[in-house]
């Protein structure tokens, strides 16, 4: 399945990655030191907008998350390996030179993670942005820079 055709997919379905709560609290990952290096990296190559979308601290503040607009788009670097990297029938895209595997995710968005990477880094994607490839666009090359291909 093509990328577009993937996320347009999944946004008609009505998956999301949205919690409950405030929308700007996330868990932030404890990756081992080596990892952690890579994401202070990433987090400095950020860029101050995705999709359009202001750059904005997440809740507890950490070189490891970043948001950007309202409700946010989130970012984690540093978070395990997702399950769905075992399933070889999983749908996964490829974004200018970035691999991703795709989930729903609750309340109707995608929840995507980098894969053949040193370090897996983790993007919510609400559902008024999982229909385009905007934001993975945006932080493409700076993953690219940053974070080691396997």
């Amino acid at each position: 399945m093509s990328a577009v055709a993937c996320l347009a997919a999944a946004a008609a379905y009505g998956f999301a990655v949205s919690g409950s709560g405030d929308d700007d609290t996330v868990a932030v990952p404890v990756p081992d030191p080596v990892a952690a290096g890579y994401c202070r990296a990433l987090h400095d190559a950020l860029p101050q907008e995705v999709d359009g979308l202001p750059r904005h601290d997440l809740k507890p503040a950490s070189d490891l998350t970043a948001g950007w607009g309202s409700p946010s788009i989130k970012l984690r670097c540093g978070v395990p390996r997702p399950e769905i990297d075992n399933d070889d029938d999983a749908d996964g895209i490829g974004v200018d030179g970035v691999s991703w595997s795709v989930e729903e995710g609750p309340g109707g968005g995608l929840l995507l993670t980098t894969t053949l990477r040193s370090v897996y880094v983790e993007v919510t994607l609400p559902k008024q942005y999982a229909a385009g490839l905007t934001a993975l666009s945006d932080l493409a090359g700076p993953v690219k820079r940053t974070i080691p291909d396997l």
